[in-house]
């Protein structure tokens, strides 16, 4: 394809003279003089190898050759005006990486990131969901600005934390005599629960199996509801579940939710000041 036919200098100066219906409109137009109007629709008709405008017409009119391009040509000038705008325009343009542990991304902080994105158009919030612990790795390796988890104990970099109870769960309506072996609702290997989990069952000298496994909070959550076995699982996250704290195992020793950032000043900062304000209206509400 020759690359002078979608020269838009071009395309623009022979629509110019085609909606005018003359030289000297278009010129006045796009600001040039007269011959260089002509210069630019001599190039394009070089170009395409036909006549595009009709000279000896009063006024200058399209050749049926220029009728078969105008429409294609103006189409063309759209499209690039469309996307000098859209470029233009810095919304979403910047990233700001965020990794959650899967329950701390609620409605309300679902709210906060709509707040935060409300005012600053240019950010994109990438949010992305998983394990802790890998969460952790990713974050120490570069790969997020933010992030919140569950852990035993906060690092010193810590910007934020807060307890996290914890307790042993059951169904509230398919209530089971859970003698042993005792079946566990937990997630897949890697989740911090999970060790947890096997670690105060052998020390309560309890026989045990996976009655299943979960990739999710939800899909946990399902699974204890089902009556399918017992689960550790943060106090807060059950709430309005169909489970209760299974008897004879009860409360557990509370974990810690660590908000972690490299930056606190500027954009970050603030989003990282809303979401602190978030997770401590959480940690102080009733259970």
């Amino acid at each position: 394809m020759n690359s002078v036919l979608l020269d838009p200098r071009l395309l623009r100066a022979f629509a110019a003279i085609a909606g005018h219906g003359s030289f000297t409109g278009a010129a006045a137009e796009l600001n040039m003089t007269q011959s260089t109007i002509s210069q630019q629709l001599a190039r394009l008709e070089d170009a395409v190898g036909h006549g595009l405008i009709d000279r000896s017409a009063r006024p200058v009119r399209p050749t049926p050759a220029g009728e078969r391009l105008l429409g294609h040509a103006r189409r063309i000038l759209a499209l690039q005006a469309e996307a000098a705008n859209l470029l233009a325009d810095p919304a979403g343009t910047q990233a700001v990486r965020i990794g959650v542990a899967e329950d701390i991304l609620t409605p309300e902080m679902a709210g906060v990131f709509a707040g935060f994105s409300e005012w600053h158009r240019e950010v994109r919030l990438d949010v992305t969901t998983g394990l802790s612990r890998e969460l952790a790795r990713r974050y120490r390796n570069g790969e997020f600005d933010v992030i919140v988890i569950k852990e035993h104990k906060a690092s010193t970099d810590c910007r934020a934390s807060f307890a996290e109870p914890m307790a042993w769960f059951e169904s509230a309506s398919a209530a089971r005599d859970w003698s042993d072996p005792v079946p566990l609702v937990a997630f897949p290997p890697g989740g911090l629960y999970r060790d947890e989990m096997f670690a105060r069952i052998e020390r309560e000298q309890r026989h045990w199996y996976i009655g299943f496994t979960g990739s999710s909070l939800s899909s946990v959550l399902v699974a204890v509801e089902a009556g399918m076995g017992i689960s550790l699982l943060p106090c807060l996250s059950t709430l309005g579940r169909n489970v209760r704290i299974c008897d004879g195992l009860g409360m557990e020793q509370s974990m810690t939710v660590s908000l972690y950032a490299w930056e606190t000043t500027g954009r970050i900062g603030q989003l990282v000041s809303s979401m602190t304000a978030l997770l401590a209206n959480r940690n102080a509400r009733p259970e």
